[in-house]
Protein backbone atom coordinates (compact mmCIF):
# COMPACT_ATOMS: atom_id res chain seq x y z
CA UNK A 1 0.00 0.00 0.00
CA UNK A 2 2.75 2.29 0.93
CA UNK A 3 4.62 1.66 -2.78
CA UNK A 4 1.13 2.60 -4.33
CA UNK A 5 0.72 6.31 -2.06
CA UNK A 6 4.46 6.94 -2.90
CA UNK A 7 3.23 6.76 -6.78
CA UNK A 8 0.07 8.27 -6.37
CA UNK A 9 1.87 11.18 -4.82
CA UNK A 10 5.23 11.47 -7.01
CA UNK A 11 4.50 14.21 -9.70
CA UNK A 12 6.39 12.62 -12.33
CA UNK A 13 3.07 10.49 -12.88
CA UNK A 14 0.48 13.51 -12.19
CA UNK A 15 -0.34 12.88 -16.18
CA UNK A 16 -0.52 9.47 -16.12
CA UNK A 17 -2.70 9.50 -13.35
CA UNK A 18 -5.20 11.83 -14.32
CA UNK A 19 -5.76 9.99 -17.14
CA UNK A 20 -7.18 7.11 -14.83
CA UNK A 21 -8.92 9.40 -12.48
CA UNK A 22 -10.98 11.06 -15.82
CA UNK A 23 -11.43 7.16 -16.64
CA UNK A 24 -13.16 7.01 -12.99
CA UNK A 25 -14.79 10.46 -13.33
CA UNK A 26 -16.51 9.58 -16.78
CA UNK A 27 -17.52 5.85 -15.28
CA UNK A 28 -18.80 7.41 -11.89
CA UNK A 29 -20.72 10.72 -13.69
CA UNK A 30 -22.42 7.97 -16.40
CA UNK A 31 -23.51 6.20 -13.85
CA UNK A 32 -25.11 9.18 -11.83
CA UNK A 33 -26.22 10.24 -14.83
CA UNK A 34 -27.60 7.55 -16.56
CA UNK A 35 -29.19 5.31 -14.18
CA UNK A 36 -31.84 7.81 -12.96
CA UNK A 37 -32.78 8.64 -16.18
CA UNK A 38 -33.33 5.31 -17.64
CA UNK A 39 -35.01 3.99 -14.54
CA UNK A 40 -37.68 6.61 -14.54
CA UNK A 41 -37.85 6.31 -18.75
CA UNK A 42 -38.03 2.61 -18.75
CA UNK A 43 -40.85 2.64 -16.31
CA UNK A 44 -42.60 5.05 -17.71
CA UNK A 45 -42.22 4.64 -21.63
CA UNK A 46 -41.38 0.91 -21.68
CA UNK A 47 -43.35 -2.45 -21.45
CA UNK A 48 -42.07 -5.76 -20.31
CA UNK A 49 -41.62 -7.55 -17.26
CA UNK A 50 -39.86 -6.39 -14.42
CA UNK A 51 -36.68 -8.22 -14.69
CA UNK A 52 -36.95 -6.91 -18.66
CA UNK A 53 -36.50 -3.37 -17.89
CA UNK A 54 -34.30 -4.02 -15.15
CA UNK A 55 -32.08 -4.99 -17.44
CA UNK A 56 -32.15 -2.80 -20.03
CA UNK A 57 -31.80 0.01 -16.90
CA UNK A 58 -28.84 -1.64 -16.07
CA UNK A 59 -27.54 -2.15 -19.61
CA UNK A 60 -27.62 1.64 -20.11
CA UNK A 61 -26.42 2.61 -17.47
CA UNK A 62 -23.23 0.64 -18.21
CA UNK A 63 -23.12 1.88 -22.02
CA UNK A 64 -23.51 5.55 -21.05
CA UNK A 65 -20.53 5.15 -18.31
CA UNK A 66 -18.06 2.91 -20.51
CA UNK A 67 -18.97 5.46 -22.78
CA UNK A 68 -17.96 8.06 -21.04
CA UNK A 69 -15.13 6.89 -19.14
CA UNK A 70 -13.70 5.88 -22.46
CA UNK A 71 -14.00 8.75 -24.29
CA UNK A 72 -12.67 10.67 -20.56
CA UNK A 73 -9.34 8.57 -20.47
CA UNK A 74 -8.96 8.71 -24.44
CA UNK A 75 -9.46 12.68 -24.86
CA UNK A 76 -6.82 12.97 -22.07
CA UNK A 77 -4.49 10.55 -23.56
CA UNK A 78 -4.73 12.78 -26.52
CA UNK A 79 -3.98 15.35 -25.05
CA UNK A 80 -0.98 14.89 -22.94
CA UNK A 81 0.26 13.17 -26.43
CA UNK A 82 -0.06 16.65 -28.25
CA UNK A 83 1.17 18.70 -25.92
CA UNK A 84 4.42 16.65 -25.79
CA UNK A 85 4.43 17.40 -29.39
CA UNK A 86 4.29 20.82 -28.54
CA UNK A 87 0.50 21.67 -30.27
CA UNK A 88 -0.50 24.89 -29.04
CA UNK A 89 -4.15 24.40 -26.46
CA UNK A 90 -6.89 25.22 -28.68
CA UNK A 91 -5.93 23.32 -31.35
CA UNK A 92 -4.75 20.23 -28.86
CA UNK A 93 -8.12 20.37 -27.22
CA UNK A 94 -10.29 20.63 -30.20
CA UNK A 95 -8.18 17.35 -32.05
CA UNK A 96 -8.32 15.57 -29.02
CA UNK A 97 -11.89 15.92 -28.42
CA UNK A 98 -12.71 15.19 -32.41
CA UNK A 99 -10.88 12.22 -32.31
CA UNK A 100 -11.62 10.44 -29.35
CA UNK A 101 -15.45 11.52 -30.23
CA UNK A 102 -14.79 9.85 -33.49
CA UNK A 103 -13.98 6.53 -31.93
CA UNK A 104 -16.12 6.64 -28.98
CA UNK A 105 -19.44 8.28 -30.32
CA UNK A 106 -19.64 7.73 -33.97
CA UNK A 107 -22.69 5.17 -34.03
CA UNK A 108 -25.94 6.76 -34.23
CA UNK A 109 -27.95 4.96 -31.30
CA UNK A 110 -29.68 6.45 -28.34
CA UNK A 111 -27.59 7.00 -26.11
CA UNK A 112 -24.64 8.72 -28.43
CA UNK A 113 -27.58 10.75 -29.73
CA UNK A 114 -28.99 12.02 -26.79
CA UNK A 115 -25.10 13.26 -25.65
CA UNK A 116 -24.86 14.66 -29.29
CA UNK A 117 -27.90 16.79 -28.76
CA UNK A 118 -27.15 17.62 -25.42
CA UNK A 119 -23.93 18.75 -26.18
CA UNK A 120 -25.35 20.88 -29.60
CA UNK A 121 -27.75 22.71 -27.80
CA UNK A 122 -25.45 23.80 -24.57
CA UNK A 123 -22.53 24.78 -27.60
CA UNK A 124 -24.83 26.70 -29.62
CA UNK A 125 -26.32 28.02 -26.97
CA UNK A 126 -22.74 29.73 -25.73
CA UNK A 127 -21.56 30.26 -29.18
CA UNK A 128 -24.91 32.82 -29.11
CA UNK A 129 -23.94 34.25 -26.13
CA UNK A 130 -20.88 34.71 -27.00
CA UNK A 131 -21.54 36.10 -30.68
CA UNK A 132 -23.98 38.44 -29.01
CA UNK A 133 -21.77 39.46 -26.30
CA UNK A 134 -19.07 40.51 -28.65
CA UNK A 135 -21.56 42.67 -31.14
CA UNK A 136 -22.37 46.31 -30.20
CA UNK A 137 -25.54 45.69 -29.48
CA UNK A 138 -26.40 45.06 -25.46
CA UNK A 139 -27.56 41.26 -24.54
CA UNK A 140 -31.57 42.37 -23.75
CA UNK A 141 -32.75 41.53 -20.55
CA UNK A 142 -35.52 39.27 -21.69
CA UNK A 143 -32.69 37.43 -24.00
CA UNK A 144 -33.73 33.82 -22.50
CA UNK A 145 -37.20 34.69 -23.58
CA UNK A 146 -36.81 35.02 -26.42
CA UNK A 147 -34.39 32.40 -27.38
CA UNK A 148 -36.65 30.12 -25.81
CA UNK A 149 -39.76 31.36 -27.88
CA UNK A 150 -37.75 31.15 -30.78
CA UNK A 151 -37.00 27.34 -30.17
CA UNK A 152 -40.74 26.55 -29.07
CA UNK A 153 -41.59 28.32 -32.18
CA UNK A 154 -39.46 26.26 -34.46
CA UNK A 155 -39.99 22.95 -33.01
CA UNK A 156 -44.32 23.90 -33.11
CA UNK A 157 -43.73 24.35 -36.76
CA UNK A 158 -41.01 21.22 -37.69
CA UNK A 159 -43.72 19.03 -35.80
CA UNK A 160 -46.38 20.42 -37.44
CA UNK A 161 -44.90 19.95 -41.43
CA UNK A 162 -41.52 17.83 -40.83
CA UNK A 163 -42.31 15.25 -38.14
CA UNK A 164 -40.19 13.07 -39.78
CA UNK A 165 -37.21 15.10 -39.42
CA UNK A 166 -37.41 15.54 -35.88
CA UNK A 167 -35.72 12.95 -33.37
CA UNK A 168 -37.88 9.98 -33.13
CA UNK A 169 -38.22 10.84 -29.35
CA UNK A 170 -39.53 14.04 -29.51
CA UNK A 171 -42.19 13.54 -32.26
CA UNK A 172 -43.35 10.42 -30.08
CA UNK A 173 -43.68 12.74 -26.77
CA UNK A 174 -45.13 15.86 -29.39
CA UNK A 175 -47.43 13.29 -30.99
CA UNK A 176 -48.47 12.20 -27.72
CA UNK A 177 -48.91 15.92 -25.73
CA UNK A 178 -50.18 18.00 -29.07
CA UNK A 179 -52.01 15.20 -31.73
CA UNK A 180 -53.41 12.74 -29.00
CA UNK A 181 -54.85 15.70 -27.42
CA UNK A 182 -57.44 15.62 -30.39
CA UNK A 183 -58.79 12.17 -29.87
CA UNK A 184 -61.35 11.28 -27.32
CA UNK A 185 -65.06 10.05 -27.69
CA UNK A 186 -66.13 10.27 -23.71
CA UNK A 187 -65.27 11.61 -20.53
CA UNK A 188 -62.97 8.45 -19.16
CA UNK A 189 -60.59 8.65 -22.65
CA UNK A 190 -60.92 12.36 -22.08
CA UNK A 191 -59.47 12.10 -18.84
CA UNK A 192 -57.58 8.94 -18.44
CA UNK A 193 -56.69 7.08 -21.67
CA UNK A 194 -54.39 7.93 -24.33
CA UNK A 195 -56.75 7.80 -27.42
Amino acid sequence: MEVIEQIVRDPRNKNWLSIVKAIRNGLVYGAKIRFPHALVMTFLFRSGSLKSKLAFVLKATYEHSTKLGTYAGLYKLLLLVLRRLHVHEGPATFVAGFVAASYVFSKNDSINNQIALYLFSRTLTTMFRKAWSASPLPIPSNGFAIFSALCWGSVMAMHSFYPKDLQPSLTSSMNYIYLDSENWSNLYTLLWHNK
